[in-house]
């Protein structure tokens, strides 16, 4: 597994005004991620040429249909989480041990009838989605990107309030 690179990947904080963030179920469960844990925010992996930057604002479209966001905050670096070793050789066509992810932090300028989840230009990512307080996320998880949604709640909480 260690010989194995990273997945590079973004993913999106999105706040609304009142300084919830957007989180959207898992259209694949049941599966063996981890029972009852399928929330989580849009993320994906980067296109090649593409920016960190480019990458976010694409994903957040493709997995929400929101497109009146803009960036307010990154966290420097790249967070890293390791699949666990059921999911190795299953995920991303065995050629990742996990992701290496570039976190941001997007407002939501929008209403939420500007939220699509059923899919855009790729299958649904998500069923349901809802606004939530940041520092719940990390509970809603599954267990193995739990410590990820740790890091990006202690680096956004300052942005947890209203605009």
């Amino acid at each position: 597994m260690s010989a194995l690179p990273y997945r590079p990947c973004v993913g999106a904080a999105l706040f609304n005004r009142d300084g919830l963030v957007w989180i959207g179920r898992r259209a694949d469960k049941p599966n063996n991620e981890g029972a009852g844990h399928w929330w989580q925010m849009p993320q994906g992996g980067m296109d090649e040429g593409e920016s960190p930057e480019e990458a976010v604002m694409r994903e957040l479209t493709e997995e929400t249909g929101a497109r009146s966001a803009r960036i307010i905050g990154e966290i420097p670096g790249w967070l890293t989480y390791d699949l666990p070793e059921h999911l190795i050789g299953k995920a991303w066509g065995g050629k990742y041990r996990g992701q290496k992810q570039k976190w941001f932090a997007l407002r939501f300028d929008g209403a939420d009838d500007e939220i699509d989840i059923s899919g855009i230009g790729h299958p649904a990512e998500f069923d349901l989605w809802r606004w939530e307080k940041l520092e719940r996320l990390p509970e809603l998880v599954i267990p193995f990107k739990r410590k990820v949604y740790e890091q990006v709640a202690e680096a956004f909480r300052d942005l947890a309030g209203p605009a």
